[in-house]
């Protein structure tokens, strides 16, 4: 049933349909932008506007009730439209414009008024009379006063690219309700729904004779079943999904808001990592939340909405109410996924802390990881100077290719690292050698030895690959005919054995099986070089002895990013001269 409105054109009334007055409104609005701007256009819009109430008059005098849609059309062609009407004179005012914009215009305007005028008073239904599968197409048709053959030839063609065509109609055939009652019917045809005509859409209805289907349209029938019937079970998938999702969701918020926000019972706001954000921003928390549970909800309700509408339980939704939800559901979304990483990050850096606080002692006032601590406790290393330093020991490029054997390490990518590590060893006076294995990536690591005086070797740079360790080993290697004969054969001992300067270099099968990332100094070497101190004079009971990096102890600028030192070694060599005298410790 249309709506009337009774309108005053130039002081008389006259009832006219919704639609129409529509048309009616824009065509005179038209008039006015093309002759407003000329010399007397108002006037030739009222003269116009006249004209159309005389028309008016003459269709009430016929006895046209109301002024319809086809009455507004048949005027307009009579009089003209505006373009017609300014004739030469509107292109001369127009003369900036161009004749191809023009001509786009005026043809973007008739193919406007052309669809109007098709589909004006026409509502969008499936067509139950001339369906071949469920009545889309024949709906399109019978709402744009096509053909419905065009509609599907359009089909077909986009259905081989890539089955778009088939994903839209069963989209479409979802969606879209089926014209089932006589005013949908009527309202698909875009007819007034009046006695007369509700009582010829059901003679119409009795007669329509059974359609007879062939073999093709019984097999596209079983396809779109088959389609409909694995698109229900997405749907149906989806629907459990995201009910597990929103009740997992719900309890979650239940427990965040009744357990203490440090505690670590599960589901509290502690055991997910979200304390800090609620103590920082429970404004964005509260936020997410609410979108997180729409982005849930709104999916569930329309599918569960849509399996009681067919099964006839329930009206389909309207189309006002199809775009709130749409709204609703993509503003949820667009909130819920920036603060869902911002949480992210928040959440990070807690675990983050969390596991640094699990990680991390405090060693002599420094805080550091557990492994370093222990390291240096067990090892009796005192750290008098670490600032500016990633780590303070570090393991997996043991010399003998060892990944599990740690060693003291520092490292500053700036070589701003300050770090001078030491310990004390209990002796008795004598002269003494120190040895130990060390690398450098640059200048400025420094081995030290303390005993009547300080003693210091700068630690030989060969960064990362080589070092002397490695061609004194070669050097052995060449000097056992055995072993190189293994070496040149491929057969690599399962043990390797020398002594260098005091120290036992021992490399064992493992060692010489390593791959590249871990190789052993057999192989590349690693940077690893045997550092000796000689000729330490200790009069004491104890001599101090380490690395240092520290400008103000070595007199030498620190350049190196990196340094790695590992066992020292302590020999005594020879007695103290008989004229040097024993002290009870020695001095720094």
């Amino acid at each position: 049933m249309k709506k009337n409105i009774t309108i005053n054109l130039c002081g008389r009334l006259f009832q006219i349909d919704e639609d129409a007055y529509e048309m009616l409104q824009k065509y005179i609005e038209s008039l006015r932008q093309s002759f407003g701007k000329q010399e007397g256009g108002d006037e030739i819009v009222a003269d116009i506007e006249a004209r159309i109430a005389e028309l008016f008059d003459e269709l009430h005098q016929q006895g046209t009730e109301a002024i319809t849609i086809e009455h507004v059309k048949d005027i307009i062609s009579r009089i003209g439209k505006p373009e017609q009407l300014a004739g030469d004179d509107e292109q001369q005012e127009n003369g900036t414009r161009s004749k191809w914009e023009q001509s786009a215009r005026s043809a973007g305007e008739k193919i406007y008024d052309n669809v109007r005028s098709r589909t004006a008073g026409k509502k969008l239904y499936r067509n139950p009379k001339d369906k071949m599968l469920a009545g889309v197409l024949s709906g399109l048709a019978a709402y744009t006063d096509t053909d419905p053959v065009i509609w599907r030839l359009v089909t077909v063609l986009f259905t081989l690219c890539y089955g778009a065509g088939l994903i839209l109609y069963i989209i479409l055939a979802i969606v879209l309700p089926e014209a089932s009652t006589p005013d949908q019917l009527l309202q698909m045809e875009g007819k007034e729904v009046t006695p007369q005509n509700l009582a010829d859409v059901v003679v119409d209805k009795e007669q329509q004779p059974v359609q007879q289907h062939n073999l093709l349209r019984n097999l596209l029938s079983i396809v779109l079943k088959i389609a409909f019937g694995f698109f229900v079970f997405i749907a149906i998938m989806v629907c459990l999904l995201f009910s597990i999702m929103f009740f997992v969701a719900l309890i979650a918020t239940v427990c965040a808001i009744v357990l203490p926000a440090q505690s670590n019972i599960p589901f509290s706001l502690g055991a997910m990592g979200l304390a800090g954000v609620w103590a920082e921003n429970p404004t964005m928390l509260c936020i997410f939340v609410a979108a997180l549970f729409l982005i849930l909800l709104i999916p569930i309700y329309a599918i569960i909405h849509m399996m009681l509408t067919l099964a006839k339980k329930t009206q389909p939704m309207s189309t006002v109410q199809r775009i709130v939800w749409i709204i609703l559901w993509v503003i949820a979304v667009c909130t819920a996924v920036p603060l869902g990483f911002t949480i992210s990050d928040y959440h990070q850096q807690f675990m983050e802390k969390r596991f640094k606080a699990e990680r991390t002692n405090v060693y002599q006032g420094i805080e550091m990881d557990i492994a370093d601590s222990d390291f240096l406790r067990q090892g009796g290393w005192n750290l008098l100077k670490a600032e500016n330093c990633a780590h303070y020991t570090s393991s997996g490029e043991y010399y003998n290719g060892n990944t599990n054997v740690g060693y003291l390490d520092a490292w500053s990518d700036d070589c701003q690292e300050v770090y001078q590590a030491e310990r004390k060893e209990a002796i008795e006076p004598g002269i003494y050698r120190l040895d130990c294995i060390a690398r450098t990536e640059g200048p400025g690591a420094y081995i030290y030895a303390m005993g009547d005086s300080k003693l210091l070797k700068q630690i030989p740079v060969y960064g990362n690959i080589g070092g002397e360790l490695w061609q004194m080993i070669q050097q052995q290697k060449a000097n056992n005919q055995q072993t190189t004969a293994d070496s040149l054969s491929g057969n690599r001992p399962a043990h390797f054995h020398m002594k260098i300067m005091g120290l036992e270099i021992n490399i064992d099968e493992e060692g010489l099986d390593l791959n590249d990332t871990n190789r052993s100094a057999v192989e590349q070497g690693l940077g690893w070089s045997v550092v000796s101190i000689d000729n330490i004079v200790a009069t004491g009971d104890s001599i101090a002895y380490g690395v240092s990096t520290d400008k103000a102890f070595t007199n030498q600028p620190c350049r190196t990013r990196w340094f790695s030192v590992t066992d020292f070694k302590l020999t005594r060599t020879g007695d103290l001269p008989k004229s040097a005298k024993p002290v009870k410790s020695a001095t720094r």
